[in-house]
């Protein structure tokens, strides 16, 4: 039996500019605080971060006509694909016009990008680097592939944020999310993209995975992000200044475009230690995920009407990798129960006899039906799979776990989801941030050194997937938990 998606239905892939564009000797962008995060000594030497460089990558900005001829080879038909802030804007954008901007103390309540402002920030940006762009997503649309332009993957320009100095405790500038001023040059890029682009892009995203760089900078330290300073306080200031970003970009695209505009958020799927641990899930899922999008959609930022943010999303995009488990603590709290989903060991096996990854990610296919559903359930609005893969160097669980989570997309279909996509992570083994080249997450391999790709026996897999636009019966039996018994213990 052949499990059919639409017609309509697309299969590509997600990539991100840091982790891929950089390679080729002279296509190195030095002006993000990435860069300086992962060449900072002390990150090195403390083990926060690999040690490994973005500039020795996969090479995308030299080599995207190789990247895209292998997805048309695999029949792909939509990408998702962002711009770097810092090599637009590798110098401070011009400021705005006062009489553009309100704020009234902490809340960044509008922000106009009139004709004057753009050609104010056309005068200082990067002419080069907008035109090696344009070249790039041109390639894709000759291409016939759906493209979805990002706005915002991680880096920021270092006149906006110096990690170092932040990392050190201090906090006089420039502070990245911290500051409003960074939700106010946001708006305004994103308008100028939108100015230089719209008439190549199909939708957009203004960023990914917010959750991720407001946590993962001020609370989950130990992840290797930047600024690396604890401080929860600040975790909450920065996500709420993220939340913002989103509805003045959301604005400011609006009056450029008429293209739907999403955002792409990092989920998990919540799943309770015993059946006594339900009310945990609504807990967590509260915290890390509903309370973001109510503020965007209902206005309700923690607590606090602002109709300035209600409505601002058209399109949710969903990453998925694994769940968390956890555990109702006195009616009211929650811990999360080691062991399980990102949780695990390197290559090992969850106590429900999962494999784990490379990563230590626990294999859990049912969690994306499960995030799909309740999204659907709660704002009814349309769907990309953005992210989903697996660092998997050996290629073992890579077949099982493709073919599982996309029967989970058509389960969910099967439902009435509006879901419209499926984007693999990644095309090519990449940069993985802070673990640098040790996770390869790539259909295709990467020789670091020589640049060339190479197939994996998983990107065959993808590819009848993909050209079909189903799930052939020859391959249902990876709709599996793979054995575990070849995985080291």
């Amino acid at each position: 039996m052949i499990l059919s998606f639409p017609r309509s239905f697309r299969f590509g892939w997600s990539q991100a500019g840091f982790q891929s564009e950089m390679g080729i000797p002279g296509d190195e962008d030095p002006n993000s605080d990435w860069w300086v995060w992962v060449h900072d000594s002390e990150n090195i030497m403390s083990g926060l971060v690999s040690g490994d460089l973005p500039e020795n990558g996969p090479g995308y900005w030299g080599l995207y006509r190789v990247f895209h001829e292998n997805a048309i080879k695999m029949g792909l038909d939509i990408a998702r694909v962002n711009v770097e802030w810092s090599r637009v804007f590798p110098n401070p954008m011009p400021e705005p016009p006062s009489s553009n901007v309100e704020v009234v103390n902490d809340k960044v309540l509008k922000i106009d990008v009139d004709e004057r402002d753009l050609r104010r920030l056309d005068e200082t940006s990067n002419k080069a680097a907008i035109e090696h762009y344009k070249a790039i997503f041109n390639d894709l649309k000759n291409r016939n592939i759906f493209f979805i332009l990002n706005l915002y993957h991680w880096p920021l320009p270092l006149w906006i944020h110096d990690p170092i100095r932040v990392r050190r405790g201090d906090l006089s500038g420039p502070t990245g999310w911290l500051d409003i001023k960074t939700v106010i040059n946001f708006a305004r890029f994103a308008a100028y993209v939108a100015w230089k682009f719209d008439d190549i892009v199909d939708v957009y995203s203004t960023m990914n995975e917010p959750n991720v760089v407001a946590w993962n900078g001020y609370i989950n330290v130990k992840w290797g992000f930047p600024p690396g300073y604890l401080n929860p306080i600040l975790a909450m200031k920065a996500l709420a200044n993220l939340i913002q970003a989103h509805a003045r970009a959301y604005d400011a695209i609006k009056t450029i475009s008429k293209k739907p505009i999403g955002i792409i958020y990092a989920n998990n799927a919540f799943t309770p230690l015993t059946d006594n641990d339900e009310k945990a899930v609504e807990l967590v899922e509260r915290d890390a995920r509903w309370s973001f999008f109510d503020a965007i959609i209902h206005g309700n930022l923690y607590g606090e009407v602002r109709e300035d943010l209600r409505n601002r999303l058209d399109w949710i995009g969903v990453n998925y990798y694994s769940r968390v488990v956890v555990k109702l603590i006195n009616d009211n709290s929650y811990i999360i129960v080691p062991g399980y989903g990102h949780t695990c060991e390197k290559n090992s096996v969850s106590p429900d006899n999962r494999p784990c990854s490379d990563f230590g990610w626990e294999f859990y296919p049912e969690g994306l039906y499960d995030v799909l559903m309740k999204y659907w359930r709660r704002y009814h609005l349309p769907m990309y799979v953005t992210e989903n893969g697996i660092a998997d160097s050996a290629d073992y669980l890579r077949p099982y776990y493709l073919v599982s989570h996309i029967y989970q997309v058509y389960r969910a279909l099967s439902d009435g989801v509006d879901v419209r996509g499926y984007l693999h992570w990644s095309l090519t083994d990449n940069y993985e941030w802070a673990s640098g080249f040790s996770m390869r997450f790539g259909l295709l391999y990467v020789d670091y050194v020589t640049k060339k790709q190479y197939w994996r026996p998983s990107a065959y897999i993808y590819r009848e997937i993909a050209i079909n636009k189903a799930i052939p019966d020859e391959l249902m039996h990876l709709n599996a938990i793979p054995p575990v018994k070849p995985l080291r213990r």
